[in-house]
């Protein structure tokens, strides 16, 4: 009876331990929170789910983001980009439906790319035979330091800014 009641005690313990922890850790802000941008692009609706990592006085742009490499485009899952109607990228044709959005970021060109495989985990299990569309465009400068990577679905396209890069590809019917 006596080792019975030490048990109901000892569970009853662990169990309050184990609710506070996940309240807490669920309280502590994530260090690169989920996000989504949403809008229209000449009537199609265009959203892109993705993770903010942020700057943290580390170098970006050749450092944490190395240039030539396939990039998850944020942070934790791989950036899924959703069109409800059929679109152009830079000009190339792209069917509806829901993507992976990757990226290889360079100096003086980015490639972006839809891949087939919406739910995947980083860039980890990244299959280049799954792309669907590849296309190039030039990075800028932002006028700004942005310390987190935001995507916006702006006029005419889409645009990723972080540190003191600003990437953006045209959309179009």
């Amino acid at each position: 009876m006596m080792m019975d009641k030490f048990k109901l005690t000892f569970l009853s313990v662990l169990l309050v331990c184990f609710a506070l922890t996940t309240a807490i850790s669920q309280d502590k802000q994530k260090p690169s929170p989920p996000a989504t941008a949403e809008g229209k692009i000449a009537g199609i609706d265009v959203k892109i789910d993705y993770h903010q990592p942020s700057a943290r006085e580390r170098k970006i742009m050749d450092g944490l983001v190395p240039y030539g490499k396939v990039w998850r485009t944020g942070a934790n899952d791989a950036t899924t980009i959703e069109i409800s109607e059929d679109i152009k990228v830079e000009g190339k044709a792209l069917a509806k439906g829901k993507y992976s959005l990757f990226t290889i970021p360079g100096e003086k060109e980015w490639v972006i790319i839809f891949n087939k495989t919406a739910k995947q985990w980083g860039a980890y299990d990244y299959d280049e035979a799954k792309d669907v569309l590849r296309v190039k465009v030039k990075p800028g400068k932002t006028s700004d330091y942005v310390e987190t990577f935001n995507i916006s679905v702006v006029d005419g396209g889409v645009e990723m800014k972080w540190e003191n890069t600003n990437v953006k590809f045209a959309l179009s019917k």
